[in-house]
């Protein structure tokens, strides 16, 4: 009996506690809804923003980015605070922004940002929760202050960026698009799809392989001639389909089906004008290499074989669910595409444009040279010619 009501009281002191909490926030950030300030010297920073910093883990981490940013000094001298990014126009929708905010006094309580390490490890997870916001809302946070129809084009210093801006404009895109880390540092990107990586490393191993299994490779892997080879014939780039033929020892002996085109036989593509590579063979594998069909594609006066390749590989980053690692690349592309602009969908391109399309691109990222044909495969398999993943 005590134990039920122990638990009543848990549930419904909780209950009340979010109720409170809500009822506080939006009565004394009501309080807090003039949109702009006009600098005065010294502490107006601290009083617009006191109610924010003393509820969040804040004053020690973002909001010491903020103080150094233009929207805390400007040349122009009007200041935004929290309120006037965090919370959108209209009383809807920052009532139910405010709503939300409840879900944080349970954080509070908890202490899951209490410390700038923890918050660092959340940055990115909470980066995003507001940038989703503010795309949900067209930026309407932005809009408050920045009107549209007031910018003069003509008086952009980069000629260059009034075009983007312009093309985002007529694209749909909204200001949180193109324009995030403007108040506080950007977190690491990278850190979404390395932690889905390491999860599907940890998932190729659990897996078991058998005999008749179609996988495909998370990494590049070497690829050897005999189960006992030590010396490498090629590599097998990410995302290539294998067959499982038979196990032995640590390798397995695998079925690679592609195309090569003629006169360039070190290459195995997975698909027949596609520059997908699949496959990298060494001298030593080209003679392996047995030709299926041959046929000749009229539209470029290439011809092209239908060949299978087999050899032996190591049983490790080999997934048997292709859409885990089509996850893994979605999330690859947010966080490399649009930390500067907004993402460029897959089907934006042909799968052969994808090529030098990232490339040029990849020179603003920090992948390595495994992440870069990973996410290359990612794209030109979701592109306007591939059909969006399904081969």
């Amino acid at each position: 009996m005590r134990q039920i009501l122990n638990r009543r009281f848990i549930r419904y002191g909780f209950f009340i506690m979010v109720v409170t909490g809500i009822v506080a926030i939006v009565f004394l950030s009501m309080a807090n809804t003039d949109k702009v300030t006009v600098i005065d010297k010294k502490n107006v920073e601290d009083k617009k923003n006191k109610f924010c910093i003393s509820c969040h883990e804040l004053k020690n981490t973002v909001y010491k980015e903020y103080r150094k940013s233009a929207h805390f000094n400007n040349p122009s001298g009007v200041r935004a605070g929290c309120n006037d990014c965090h919370v959108p126009s209209g009383f809807v929708p920052g009532l139910i922004r405010k709503i939300k905010a409840s879900k944080e006094l349970w954080a509070k309580i908890q202490g899951t940002i209490d410390t700038p390490e923890k918050f660092e490890e959340k940055r990115l997870a909470l980066a995003k929760r507001v940038w989703a916001d503010m795309e949900a809302h067209n930026s309407s946070e932005c809009k408050s202050c920045h009107l549209i129809e007031a910018i003069d084009f003509e008086k952009f210093k980069k000629p260059d960026g009034a075009k983007r801006m312009k093309k985002g404009l007529e694209e749909g895109q909204t200001c949180i698009n193109c324009h995030k880390g403007i108040a506080h540092e950007m977190p690491d990107m990278s850190t979404g799809y390395k932690a889905k990586y390491e999860e599907l490393v940890a998932l190729s191993l659990k897996e078991k392989k058998k005999k008749g299994q179609v996988g495909y490779t998370l990494s590049v892997k070497p690829l050897f001639l005999k189960s006992n080879g030590k010396k490498k014939a090629g590599k097998i780039l990410p995302v290539t389909r294998l067959t499982i033929l038979q196990e032995k020892g640590d390798k397995l002996q695998v079925r690679i089906d592609g195309w090569q085109q003629d006169g360039v036989a070190p290459l195995i593509y997975a698909q027949q004008g596609k520059r997908i590579f699949s496959t990298a063979l060494g001298k030593m594998a080209l003679s392996e290499v047995k030709i299926d069909r041959t046929m000749l594609d009229t539209d470029t006066d290439l011809t092209w074989h239908e060949v299978t390749f087999i050899c032996w590989v190591t049983k490790n980053d080999l997934i048997f669910d292709r859409e885990k690692l089509w996850e893994y690349g979605a999330e690859m592309h947010s966080a490399c595409c649009s930390a500067c602009h907004s993402a460029t969908p897959a089907n934006h391109f042909l799968a052969n444009q994808w090529m030098g399309t990232l490339k040029t691109m990849s020179r603003n990222t920090n992948l390595d040279k495994g992440e870069y044909r990973f996410l290359l495969k990612y794209l030109q398999f979701h592109a306007k010619d591939t059909g969006g993943g399904h081969h």
